[in-house]
């Protein structure tokens, strides 16, 4: 009886399967405009941009800045329209999360791991801490000088930490699409695959093992 159970509910879950495209084409989705943005805006001015990658003092400090300015911009850019179509996904996935560790290391990494400064939870620290209270001052600030209601109309008002939180989860997420692919049916990749490789076997668990 449990098993008849285990075994219709397991037959439902697999009915699903048809749809399984749907998980890698939200992930694209939801990354495309991030990297779209981030390449568009380092391009728009591409001059400090070049400076911000060779200045050792208030810069990344990179040797070759132009060059590996230009590698950011365009793997971003390229990126982003290539997650779009779903088109030569694994490939792109490569150089997008070598870029995201690179500013992981570069950017994010001195800030630990949260995104916006907090002072309580697993992942706060001395600095977030610190942060807090420079927060209660800036909010002591803006009670006394300014429309406090007005400005915290469309959210609160944080302290950025740039920590390393949003870099690693878009690096997940890509080495996620670099295993999956671009998705059944909403990719070129499907498509080309399906009329370039009809006669090459899948690389399956079995196939492997085989």
């Amino acid at each position: 009886m449990i098993l008849g159970f285990y075994n219709r509910m397991h037959r439902a879950l697999d009915a699903t399967r048809i749809a399984d495209g749907l998980g890698p084409l939200l992930l694209r989705l939801y990354l495309a405009p991030i990297f779209w943005m981030a390449g568009t805006s380092k391009l728009a001015d591409f001059e400090s941009t070049v400076a911000w990658f060779g200045n050792a003092d208030w810069g990344l400090g990179l040797p070759f800045p132009e060059l590996l300015a230009f590698m950011a911009v365009w793997t971003e850019i390229l990126g982003a329209v290539f997650l779009v179509l779903g088109f030569a996904l694994r490939w792109i996935s490569i150089p997008l999360i070598i870029t995201m560790i690179v500013a992981i290391f570069t950017v994010h990494i001195d800030n630990g791991w949260l995104a916006i400064a907090e002072p309580q939870g697993i992942f706060a620290s001395e600095r977030t801490a610190e942060a807090a209270s420079r927060l209660a001052v800036a909010k002591d600030i803006l009670r006394e000088h300014g429309n406090y209601d007005w400005l915290t109309g469309r959210g609160s008002v944080v302290i950025l930490n740039n920590g390393i939180e949003f870099a690693a989860t878009y690096t997940i997420m890509l080495i996620s699409l670099f295993f999956t692919g671009a998705g059944n049916f909403v990719s070129v990749d499907y498509w080309l695959n399906k009329k370039l490789r009809k006669s090459e076997p899948l690389y399956t668990a079995s196939t492997i093992n085989n």
